[in-house]
């Protein structure tokens, strides 16, 4: 009688803990990623685009694209020890930049918020063949923000949110 009465609370408490468990869906067998999943992965490939844009305007020396990309209050550190810049400072040094070319690798963004992320990589990059050093790696961190401002293309009159990067520090890598 004891044996039985031991079984039936141990009965009793299985189905309570399986009654709170969350239900699980069915699996259809296609992968289905979670929103989360989802919108992280969009955020990485926008971020992935706009530094791709940033260092094409490096390299063809365009002040108009680099300067869009940059926050009003923008500071950033490079490796050459000239200390931080502003944005002002950051868009008239393109006309001194020799960048040849450039890859990309170890992209990682960590969104901080809804209108903060910060992205890490290393870039590679060639110099000029006449150049004295021809290649250089830097391993960079970017904080980009959520700023208001004028939607692209249309007039001063309408204003949006545009992702802006607001610091930029590079560290040499050897």
């Amino acid at each position: 009688m004891r044996a039985c009465y031991i079984f039936a609370c141990l009965a009793g408490l299985t189905a309570l803990a399986l009654a709170q468990q969350p239900a699980m869906p069915a699996k259809t067998g296609v992968s289905q990623p979670s929103a989360g999943v989802s919108a992280d992965s969009v955020l990485k490939e926008m971020f992935e685009a706009k530094i791709k844009v940033e260092w094409d305007a490096l390299k063809n020396k365009d002040k108009k694209a680099y300067g869009d990309l940059l926050a009003d209050d923008y500071q950033g550190v490079e490796v050459d020890g000239r200390g931080e810049r502003n944005k002002i400072q950051a868009v008239n040094e393109l006309a001194e930049t020799n960048i040849y070319n450039y890859t990309f690798s170890g992209f990682k963004l960590i969104p901080v918020g809804p209108d903060a992320a910060l992205v890490i990589y290393e870039v590679t990059e060639q110099f000029p063949p006449t150049a004295q050093v021809r290649y250089s790696r830097v391993y960079i961190s970017e904080l980009w923000m959520k700023r208001a401002g004028p939607s692209p293309g249309q007039s001063s009159g309408k204003s949006s949110e545009q992702w802006k990067e607001v610091h930029y520090q590079e560290t040499h890598v050897k």
